[in-house]
């Protein structure tokens, strides 16, 4: 059994806060750039470089990357060899959601109750999926997210008969619904299969794998391109303003499902889709 001092959970968390909201993963670069070199439209080619402009101040001048710092989602993945000491892992998760915050001096989006609408002032509580895995580390994964993209995400509960076709006019359908409210180009995360609420969380973790990395089910890596390839052949391209870069990247999970469903959800993310891991 390792002990692991909750405090060591909030001093992460809070540093990873601030990191994350400050500076593009290395995926999400590497896919602006590359779309910026790629792209046809004069006018998406413009938006691109905006983009990587704004990229380069917010790092230099300690600017977060967007101004909708996001409601913060933590993904926990606790080895079962680990006793955490010193407190509660929940409130340890938010203390340091609320010193990253404050420290970092980012927007505080969260509201106390979904109804009377009053912010609770620190960004807290933040959204935490707990995840029992073997060993004794633990993997901490924090990705805030904005709500421009996350009120255009779908649930899509499909019957059995749709299959895969279903699947893939499933997330066409949200894509192009979204539009530019989503904030194009995109990173879409989509959870085929468990329950209502499992695609759900697995559409959201999905959005945490890398750009690029695909899934290791041959016909899921398949769907991943065809799906990437279709999107970008939209049009709504960079900023809804018309292009090839509608999306970089198409993550799909899949998980068993009853005999009698088939849910499929989909989760925008805009360009930046921030993630970041960190293993303790």
């Amino acid at each position: 059994m390792r002990e692991v001092s909750v405090e060591a959970v909030t001093d992460a968390i809070e540093e990873m806060c601030i990191k994350v909201c400050h500076e593009l993963s290395d995926d999400m670069k590497a896919c602006l750039f590359n779309a910026y070199d790629n792209e046809t439209s004069e006018l998406g080619k413009k938006i691109l470089g905006q983009l990587k402009e704004n990229l380069e101040i917010a790092k230099e001048e300690m600017i977060p990357v967007c101004q909708d710092t996001g409601m913060a989602v933590v993904f926990l993945k606790v080895g079962q060899e680990v006793h955490f000491t010193g407190g509660n892992i929940t409130d340890a998760v938010n203390e340091g959601v609320r010193r990253g915050y404050t420290k970092g001096y980012l927007r505080k989006s969260v509201v106390s109750d979904p109804i009377e609408r009053i912010n609770t002032k620190d960004n807290t509580p933040a959204v935490i999926h707990y995840e029992i895995v073997p060993g004794d580390k633990v993997t901490i994964t924090v990705a805030p997210k904005g709500f421009g993209s996350e009120n255009m995400s779908r649930v899509f509960m499909l019957k059995p008969a749709d299959g895969i076709e279903g699947v893939k006019k499933a997330i066409l359908t949200a894509v192009s619904d979204a539009g530019p409210n989503a904030c194009p180009p995109m990173v879409v995360g989509v959870g085929i299969g468990g329950t209502f609420e499992k695609c759900a969380i697995m559409a959201k973790e999905a959005l945490t794998r890398p750009a690029g990395e695909h899934s290791s089910i041959g016909y899921v890596k398949d769907l991943e391109e065809e799906m990437l390839e279709k999107i970008n052949g939209l049009n709504i391209g960079p900023a809804g303003l018309g292009g090839r870069t509608t999306a970089f990247a198409v993550n799909i999970n899949t998980y068993p499902t009853h005999i009698a469903g088939l849910p499929v959800a989909v989760n925008i993310c805009c360009h930046v889709n921030r993630h970041i891991q960190w293993e303790i």
